[in-house]
């Protein structure tokens, strides 16, 4: 008869787990390991580089099975985690022996890439942002959360275009996206995915982005009765991203979470509005050649202290404010800070002592905080009182609220300080941590502990002066508990009472009735020891739940107060100057620098420069050659606003600066392979964005526009989007450009003025002084630049000649003269440039260009076209005389 295969019990359970966690690995605790089958197991070895091995389940063959020790789960739960998947942890939830049959387990968490916490997993100055996304037909919705801070954020939008979306997402940064299904369709269908450079979206349940179910769904995370008491004002339409995010995160953490944040609503209206370009191409966070720090603005301005500050000033810096008088009190805070240097440096080494309490409140709110991180809070606590004390010298608004907000929670630091050794181990469970004097029953248990001790030794001594053994001696081991040891040249002498317990190569164990009893005292009190001690420590822990939330106020003041002392240390020592924020228009800058360029070259001396807007003056057009500081220049005039409007003090001499709401940056250019798209469409992509979003209150960096296709169609484009932008939309605008022919419209539009970057000519080579005048540059100096960059000096002769050549046969007449008409300010209509004014001229010279095949055209034969059209205007030209 053949034998029949069933799946052993706990086999049966593993497999009910994993079918309930499909998208999972599921990691079953089985004693001090976490074991994974099957499939898992497979796919887990491999990703873990851990050997797999088999177990007997019941059927024919051994299940598939790997492990890792649960000690150092975290690093394992990390690698998969970074790949993107999940991990669902199947915890024992009974002891061995505590009840027949199986042990009780069942899944206590499920680990995701937006949901992880872990120490190993997070970079202290980052963010770990969970995002939920709803699209709709006429909207959009985002909720994102950072589960270890508990910050959590909303954001409602009308739906105008793609890249408003994306330049969303791209700013927030998610580790994971959950989407309705027309959200997740959308995303998963984005070249932003499928490159990477978002996550791969989720389909989650339809139902919990609906309002009903969303407004549940917030209710009952927040543990509130109605969603005023949140001080929400979204639509209710806009609630489904938020009710969606808080489900995923019920689900996944199974347990009530007490350290989140009533969400905070991010309005456009409320902030400068920078989008992922302008953030990218300014360097904001990280440079644009190893997406490092350094060489960022950020890697500039940042000398925090704390973790928490680190990140808050990351936040401040992508949303600087929009709001004159919250600008006016950070400012005179950091006025009052740069005034007091010496004090400012007291302060700093104060906040540097004080540890990442936001996130420790998660470990708190999780019931993971262990005992040394307990000792943190009480350190922190500790600088808190000391920042309190502190800062209440200062006079300024900001500062003064700092000061009341501070809360050093003095009870709850006595309370550690009296229960919590000084130098506490990591785990519970082996005791020692908490203080003599706490718990008089512990102290009880200590001390009969300490006299077991002196019992032993005497004991020890007792036995081996009655048996004249000399090498006796009393020992303890977790298998065998208490023995004592004879070598086995002295086991002959050894009493009758003696009890073997164990035989070694080296000798025997024996234990005796009178060491059994002590034995069974000793560990009695050993185990009441362990359990009190848990008991208090749990009660220690309660206790900091309670506090949760004043724990997280204070480590949002400590952060705005780093973020300050930062700014303020930075203005000090690079001699930053504090910017006027203006009720007018006009921005006026003098003397200024480019914060990041000057600290790179320190040894050399920083060449200032001023810029002016105002009514009568919109339009910067810039030429001068590459390499002379056109860049430079532009991008130093918005990384001045943006600090000013982040409230800090900005590298000039002085400044009046207007409320900006949005800034754009149109520089650099390269091919988006990855997206199809050649160098040209992306310049084309991203001056559309900036034309559709820009208004009259923006700020506009155009950097060499047009150079991505032909000279000629480059200048077109070049020419009309610098007259749309100033008479259309009236921005203040910068426009660096090669097209000396766009100097021109200094002549047609008043609003528009010429700027070039001053070089001087030694001895024939060129030298760089780096400094902006009024006027058109009369020359580019490609060839003088390209000398400088060590081109053969053969091919720079050659340049030479043919660039002289080429002068001498220019067409002299001036763009101005070849407007037929200038533009008017409601409505800009085509500009039409009269080379010919012959009709039959002009339609023979169209015959010549149709003819052409440009696809099949070599170079010498488009040679010899130009050359023919070149003796055409000559002739022309002649007929005219």
């Amino acid at each position: 008869m053949a034998k029949t295969f069933e799946l052993s019990e706990m086999m049966q359970h593993y497999l009910k787990i994993k079918e309930q966690n499909k998208d999972c690995f599921v990691f079953y605790r089985l004693g001090d390991f976490y074991e994974m089958f099957f499939d898992d197991a497979i796919i887990a070895s491999k990703i873990l580089d851990i050997t797999l091995t088999g177990r007997e389940c019941g059927l024919e063959n051994r299940a598939p099975m790997c492990g890792v020790p649960y000690h150092s789960v975290d690093s394992y739960i990390n690698k998969i985690v970074k790949l993107g998947h999940k991990v669902a942890i199947c915890e024992q939830l009974s002891l061995p022996g505590e009840k027949k049959g199986l042990i009780d387990r069942d899944i206590v968490r499920i680990i995701t890439p937006g949901t992880i916490t872990s120490d190993q997993s997070l970079s202290s100055s980052d963010n770990n942002y969970l995002l939920a996304f709803q699209f709709l037909k006429d909207s959009y919705s985002l909720a994102w959360a950072d589960i270890s801070t508990g910050e959590v954020f909303c954001k409602e939008e009308e739906f105008l275009e793609n890249n408003q979306i994306f330049d969303s997402l791209l700013s927030i940064k998610p580790s994971e996206i959950i989407a309705n299904r027309y959200g997740y369709e959308f995303l998963l269908n984005s070249d932003y995915v499928n490159n990477d450079m978002l996550p791969r979206p989720q389909d989650f349940y339809e139902y919990s982005f609906s309002q009903e179910n969303a407004i549940d769904s917030i209710l009952n995370f927040y543990k509130v009765n109605n969603i005023a008491s949140l001080g929400l004002t979204l639509k209710k339409s806009a609630m489904g991203a938020l009710g969606a995010l808080t489900k995923y995160i019920s689900m996944t953490q199974k347990i009530d979470l007490k350290h989140f944040s009533p969400p905070k609503i991010i309005r456009n209206d409320s902030y400068m509005y920078l989008d992922f370009t302008t953030i990218k191409n300014l360097e904001l966070l990280e440079n644009i050649y190893d997406r490092s720090k350094k060489g960022s603005l950020l890697g500039i301005i940042d000398n925090t202290v704390t973790s928490m500050g680190g990140r808050f000033l990351k936040h401040l810096l992508t949303h600087p404010l929009n709001n004159q008088n919250e600008i006016n009190l950070r400012l005179d805070a950091i006025e009052e800070l740069v005034n007091t240097p010496q004090l400012t440096k007291e302060l700093i080494d104060i906040l540097s002592k004080i540890r990442d309490i936001e996130r420790l409140c998660n470990k708190i709110s999780y019931n993971t905080i262990n005992p040394r991180e307990v000792l943190s809070i009480k350190i922190s606590l500790k600088q808190i009182s000391a920042t309190k004390i502190f800062i209440a010298r200062y006079k300024s608004d900001l500062l003064k609220s700092l000061y009341d907000k501070l809360n050093p929670l003095q009870e709850m630091n006595n309370l550690i300080e009296n229960a919590i050794v000084e130098e506490p181990p990591i785990s519970t469970k082996e005791g020692g941590i908490i203080k003599d004097g706490f718990n008089k029953t512990l102290d009880d248990y200590r001390e009969a502990q300490r006299n077991s001790k002196q019992w032993l030794t005497e004991y020890e001594i007792k036995e081996r002066n009655d048996t004249d053994i000399k090498s006796l001696k009393i020992g303890y081991n977790r298998v065998f508990g208490y023995f004592i040891e004879v070598s086995n040249s002295y086991v002959t002498r050894v009493p009758e009472r003696y009890m073997r317990k164990q035989t070694l190569s080296t000798g025997e164990r024996f234990i005796t009735e009178e060491l059994k009893e002590m034995e069974d005292k000793i560990l009695g009190s050993y185990e009441k020891t362990i359990s009190l001690e848990d008991k208090i420590y749990c009660s220690l822990k309660d206790e900091l739940k309670k506090n949760i939330s004043s724990i997280q106020d204070n480590a949002k003041t400590i952060a705005l107060l780093d973020v300050l002392t930062s700014l303020a240390y930075l203005a000090y020592v690079s001699n930053y100057s504090r910017p006027v924020i203006t009720n007018t228009s006009d921005l006026k800058i003098i003397n200024g620098r480019h914060p990041v360029v000057e600290n790179i070259h320190k040894n050399n001396e920083f060449i200032p420069n001023d810029v002016i807007f105002n009514n009568e003056l919109k339009t910067l057009i810039i030429t001068g050659p590459n390499m002379a500081g056109k860049s430079t220049y532009m991008r130093q005039i918005a990384l001045i606003v943006i600090l000013a409007h982040m409230g800090s003090f900005v590298p000039c001499e002085k400044a009046l600066i207007p409320i900006i709401d949005r800034v754009f940056a149109r520089v650099g250019a390269s091919d988006n392979l990855a997206f199809g798209q050649s160098t040209f469409m992306v310049e084309m992509s991203e001056v559309s964005n900036i034309i559709n979003n820009a208004t009259e209150k923006s700020l506009v960096l155009f950097d060499e526009i047009g150079r991505g296709t032909s000279t000629i169609d480059g200048l077109a484009i070049a020419w009309a989007i610098c007259e749309f932008v100033t008479l259309r939309i009236k921005c203040k605008t910068l426009f660096a450009t090669h097209y000396h022919e766009l100097s021109e419209l200094e002549n047609i539009i008043s609003e528009i003025k010429n700027f070039h970057v001053l070089i001087k000519d030694v001895n024939g080579k060129i030298v760089f002084l780096y400094k902006i005048a009024r006027g058109g540059a009369n020359k580019s100096f490609g060839v003088e630049v390209a000398s400088l960059a060590g081109i053969h000096t053969d091919i720079i002769s050659r340049a030479r000649s043919i660039l002289n050549s080429l002068e001498e046969s220019h067409d002299s007449i001036g763009l101005k003269d070849r407007i037929t008409s200038s533009p008017n300010k409601d409505s800009i209509p085509t500009t039409q440039i009269g080379f010919f004014e012959s009709d039959s001229k002009y339609n023979e010279l169209c015959k010549i260009l149709d003819d052409i095949n440009v696809d099949n055209c070599t170079p010498i034969e488009a040679l010899s076209i130009l050359s023919n059209l070149k003796k055409m205007t000559k002739t022309n030209r002649k007929n005219k005389k």
